[in-house]
């Protein structure tokens, strides 16, 4: 099948990867599709071979694409709406797999231009007006609401990410046979088409690995508030009194946000048993997270579960992590240290993973990742979907 993939996403950044996009245009390809992706302007091509990037123009080449619903986005997406249009009338495409907001103006595209529309659903678009405190029009957010409904409606075939935001389509829907639970739990290395467009962090030869003469804790992720870093940061600090041969090592964060979480290790006099890496790109990250003793996911809130979760319970490492709806949609008692997201509670679940029988944990974490989210699941899961999109 020919497929147009559209993805308002800076796809692929080496820093803030839309990962979910990467991996179902690589298990795409490998299903034998030829695809076309359009994309922002921003960002370095990758290397899947049936894969032909399309990028609208970069505009303002020094500016950042921040996550969530912005004015900016909203510029660049009428010249997304423009350039589709052209590939729709250029070209014959079976299928549009349309990516969040994208899937509002395929909508209104497909009885034009006959083409099966896949829904790739990944948040509820009117709740991220909110969350992201965008607007608290109760007009737009209802327009918003009911545009994404009629999407649902016509869509061919939907996916969603993970268990909540599954409950709340098949809650809406009339036919549920047409909706996949699909969860973004593959991490292959990402292979750049030009190695040279990898970010300075990342360069050839830059020392990542930690000195072996200490035992780490290690969070990997984004340095946003709802990360819960800043509960993290003091909970280390009561876990470090009895154990001093810990580190504290933070990957991710722009340089705002270390310095900030820098000030906070600095005020609990910890700073010299912390880290603070700064952005790097996936590989380097890799690199660290191999080195943990413990992993750690303190997230504060939140429904849909993170990419880094699936990672993390396939690394055969012990994981700590906060018990919110975000981490127990997969977790449970069985597969990880859940505690309540306090200093104290993340400080208690931190000493139960540092004793030798948190080795169980971790294992029984590795085999619910083979059995539940596997890359032979993934797999799968997408062939069913074309299989029935095919019908």
């Amino acid at each position: 099948m020919k497929v147009l993939v559209i993805a308002p996403e800076p796809f692929f950044t080496p820093r803030g990867t839309p990962f979910s996009v990467y991996y179902r245009a690589l298990i795409t390809s490998q299903l034998g599709h030829e695809i076309d992706l359009l994309t922002y302007g921003q960002g370095a091509d990758v290397l899947i071979p049936g894969l032909n990037v399309i990028r609208i123009p970069r505009f303002f080449r020094s500016s950042q694409i921040k996550v969530g619903p912005s004015l900016f986005k909203l510029f660049l997406d009428i010249f997304m709406i423009l350039y589709t249009i052209r590939l729709l009338i250029t070209h014959r495409y079976d299928v549009v797999h349309a990516h969040e907001e994208a899937v509002f103006f395929c909508r209104f595209l497909k009885p034009i231009f006959r083409f099966k529309l896949i829904y790739d659903m990944h948040s509820s678009l009117p709740q991220q007006l909110t969350n992201f405190e965008f607007t608290s029009s109760k007009l737009l957010i209802t327009l918003f609401k009911k545009l994404e409904d009629s999407c649902l409606k016509k869509a061919n075939a939907i996916i969603t990410i993970c268990p909540d935001l599954a409950n709340y389509v098949n809650g809406l829907l009339d036919t549920p046979e047409k909706h996949f639970l699909i969860e973004n739990s593959i991490f292959d290395p990402i292979q750049l088409l030009d190695p040279a467009e990898t970010a300075p962090t990342c360069a050839e030869g830059q020392k990542s690995i930690l000195p072996e003469d200490s035992r780490y804790i290690v969070y990997a992720g984004t340095l946003e508030p709802y990360q819960g870093i800043d509960i993290l940061i003091p909970a280390f600090k009561i876990f470090h009194e009895s154990h001093l041969e810990y580190v504290l090592c933070v990957v991710g964060g722009n340089s705002k946000q270390v310095k900030k979480f820098s000030d906070i290790a600095k005020t609990c006099e910890i700073e010299s048993s912390c880290i603070f890496t700064g952005q790097v790109c996936q590989a380097k990250a890799k690199e660290y997270t191999a080195q943990a003793s413990i992993l750690v996911s303190p997230r504060k809130q939140g429904t849909n579960t993170p990419l880094k979760i699936y990672e993390q319970i396939a690394s055969g490492i012990p994981l700590v992590a906060t018990r919110i709806y975000s981490h127990t949609q997969v977790l449970d008692e069985n597969v990880a240290f859940l505690v309540d997201p306090t200093p104290e509670q993340i400080a208690t679940g931190l000493a139960a993973a540092a004793k030798k029988t948190s080795s169980e944990k971790a294992r029984h974490a590795k085999a619910l990742y083979e059995n539940k989210y596997s890359r032979e699941i993934y797999t799968g899961k997408m062939e069913n979907l074309f299989a029935f999109i095919q019908q």
